[in-house]
C-alpha cells in the first residue's frame, strides 16, 4: 500500500489535511493522485489484455522474449495496435512471463594441466585430539544484508573462516575492509 492509498483509506474517518501531515505528502499530490485513478485503472485493464496476447504469443514457443514476442505481436497489426517493446518486457515482468536465457558459463579459473595436485596431507580427516597440530584454511564469502552497495562495486560479504585450527572450537569470522573507489 502507498501513502495515498493510506490516505484514502482513511479520509472518512481523519481530515485529509492532517493524513497528509501524517504520512509526509502534500495534499495537492493526494489530489492529483486521486484524479488519476481513473487513467490509472484504464492502463491496467489495458495491460491485462496485452498480457492475454502475450501469453498466447508465448505459449506457442515459449523461448521467445519481449524482442520476439513485440515483433509478433506488431506484424500485420492495426497502426493503432502496435506495441512498444519496453512495455512488452514491463508486461512479462510484472507477469512471471520469460523467455529462454541461454548465456555461456564465464570461466574464471583455467587449471594448468602441467602443474602437479596439491597433495592432501590431511586426508580429509578434520578432527584433531587438541589444538595446535592441524591448521586449516579456506575462503568462503557469504552475502548478507539487503544486496546494497556500500560503494560501486562492492557488495556486503563476509569472509568465513580465515586461517584456523583444528579442536580449537571456536568461532572466527571476518569482514573485509571496504576501500573508498
Amino acid at each position: 500500500m502507498n501513502r495515498f492509498q493510506f490516505v484514502a483509506d482513511h479520509s472518512d474517518t481523519f481530515e485529509v489535511k492532517r493524513l497528509c501531515e501524517i504520512v509526509e505528502i502534500a495534499r495537492s499530490s493526494y489530489y492529483k493522485w486521486l484524479a488519476g485513478a481513473a487513467k490509472r485503472a484504464a492502463r491496467r485493464a489495458d495491460d491485462d489484455a496485452l498480457a492475454a496476447r502475450i501469453r498466447t504469443a508465448h505459449d506457442k514457443d515459449t523461448t521467445q522474449g519481449a524482442p520476439r514476442i513485440t515483433a509478433e505481436l506488431n506484424d500485420g497489426a492495426a497502426p493503432g495496435e502496435r506495441v512498444n517493446r519496453k512495455r512488452v518486457a514491463r508486461v512479462m515482468r510484472e507477469r512471471g512471463i520469460a523467455g529462454l536465457r541461454l548465456r555461456r558459463r564465464k570461466r574464471t579459473t583455467i587449471p594448468d594441466q602441467s602443474a602437479t595436485p596439491v597433495p592432501d596431507l590431511v586426508k580429509r580427516d578434520f578432527t584433531a585430539p587438541a589444538p595446535n597440530l592441524k591448521y586449516v584454511g579456506d575462503i568462503t564469502y557469504l552475502p548478507y544484508g539487503a544486496g546494497q552497495f556500500l560503494s560501486p562495486g562492492h557488495h556486503h560479504r563476509l569472509l568465513l573462516p580465515a586461517p584456523g585450527r583444528l579442536g580449537d572450537r571456536r568461532p572466527h569470522a571476518h569482514q573485509p575492509r571496504h576501500r573508498r573507489p
